[in-house]
């Protein structure tokens, strides 16, 4: 048998000097061959520790952007919102014809050649401090439960793993030193998709579901004073002291709970949920109750919460909210509207407080609306191609991102997955997008692996 004319190749682990041992001669073509293998070979440790010769376009190289937003409002419209009849105007449709496009007419806004859904004018004005994101994408499309969970944590649903939504998230990265504040406020009510899943219970929502009245469980008895209330407090930490230590983690957290409880339940922290405090001009500008549940948002943003997530799918505008099949399409542009004066309203009052720029908002919902008519002339579902929208948040905002097709069908242009759109809220927030978190001792990406749009950044 011949003998083996291949090199062997050394690196020394401490001089990083390559030796090449020769079994026997080699021609100048297996030399070479050689010679590029140990050049290749030295480079790897400057890859793996991310070193300035390494390829400028690795991801292992990449230091994460890092926005200066503080604060997050998310808007969330439960039921499915249409882009095509919003954020992402096409041609216009016709339901009784079986036509497929727009259901309204669109219109010019602040930023040239990017149009809105002629209900929406003042949020028109506003473009050029907004970013619709019109190339989201996921291949959920029937089940709204599944999809609103896509939405709220950026990941399918798992049997072995309950992840963390995007308010808790960012509630335990970006916690602030105000322990009197909640970092997460929910205004809507609450589910296992807006939870802290894995992350524990430190990191859930305060919630309240009716701006008239406050979180549920704060506002004290009419019974208690002030001095009942130090009594009651005073003997709760008598038994905090005689009981037993622990490291159960349960208990922990719910003492932790507790203390903070009663911290939100005094009438410093209560006092954020007096709206009337507002000068009533200011209130009736943001509408309803819709409207007022933004209103409250900015003020919780001025108390130093982090994230606040708004619902808007109430149903008393037009029965259905913006699950809009069949007949239920009629009134939508009741939404529409009443979308159009809160947040416009709200961006606003939080540009004349210099708080836009610290306050990223964000409106999504869990997918869009096909271009096609029902049966009954609404729209079904789309998860293939949908808008959701960035605003303020010291973004550099540019109208538009990405782009659909003629009938808002299909993504031409920029698609955005889901983490890549979690990834671009944590790095407005100066949230390291590349880190894990930890289920126990199992390390969870962040965002999935999502890289953020990069050109909204400076």
């Amino acid at each position: 048998m011949e003998p083996d004319q291949s090199p062997r190749i050394r690196v020394d682990p401490v001089t990083e000097t390559l030796t090449v041992d020769f079994l026997n001669s080699l021609n100048r073509r297996k030399f070479l061959a050689a010679s590029m293998a140990a050049s290749s070979v030295r480079s790897l440790p400057q890859l793996a520790n991310g070193s300035e010769n390494a390829n400028p376009d690795s991801e292992l190289n990449t230091t994460p952007i890092r926005g200066k937003a503080e604060h997050v409002i998310s808007i969330w419209l439960g039921g499915g919102m249409g882009q095509i009849d919003t954020f992402d105007p096409k041609r216009k449709g016709d339901p009784k014809q079986r036509v497929a496009g727009s259901y309204y007419d669109s219109i010019e806004t602040a930023v040239p050649e990017v149009r809105l859904c002629e209900h929406m004018p003042k949020l028109a004005g506003l473009m050029d401090r907004v970013t619709a994101v019109r190339s989201l994408h996921h291949e959920v499309i029937d089940e709204h439960a599944a999809a609103t969970n896509r939405m709220h944590t950026g990941r399918p649903i798992s049997g072995t793993v309950t992840y963390p939504s995007l308010g808790s998230i960012i509630a335990h990265e970006r916690r602030g030193r105000d322990t009197s504040v909640p970092p997460y406020v929910l205004i809507g009510y609450p589910n296992v998709t807006r939870g802290p899943g894995f992350l524990g219970t430190r990191d859930s929502y305060l919630y309240l579901t009716d701006t008239s009245q406050g979180p549920a469980g704060l506002t004290r008895p009419d019974g208690i004073t002030p001095q009942s209330q130090s009594r009651r407090e005073k003997l709760l930490d008598i038994l905090k002291r005689n009981a037993d230590p622990t490291t159960d983690q349960r208990l922990l957290d719910y003492d932790a709970a507790i203390e903070q409880s009663v911290k939100l339940s005094s009438p410093e922290f209560m006092s954020v949920f007096e709206l009337d405090r507002e000068p009533e001009d200011l209130r009736n500008s943001y509408g309803g109750e819709f409207g007022q549940r933004c209103l409250l948002s900015r003020r919780l943003v001025e108390r130093g919460a982090r994230f606040i997530e708004v619902s808007h799918n109430l149903n008393f505008l037009n029965g259905i909210g913006w699950d809009v099949h069949n007949e239920g399409i009629q009134n939508q542009h009741r939404l529409i509207q009443e979308l159009d004066t809160a947040v416009a309203t709200l961006m606003t009052d939080l540009e004349s407080k210099h708080m836009l720029d610290k306050t990223l908002i964000v409106i999504t919902t869990e997918f869009g609306r096909p271009p096609e008519f029902d049966s009954g002339g609404g729209r079904g579902h789309q998860g293939s191609a949908f808008s959701c929208v960035l605003a303020g948040g010291g973004l550099l905002h540019c109208g538009a991102w990405g782009a659909t097709d003629e009938i808002s069908k299909k993504i031409v242009a920029n698609p955005v997955s889901v983490p890549d759109f979690f990834a671009t809220i944590c790095a407005a927030v100066g949230i390291d997008y590349h880190k894990n978190l930890y289920d126990g001792d199992r390390p969870v990406p962040i965002t999935d692996m999502g890289q953020p749009i990069g050109e909204l950044f400076a």
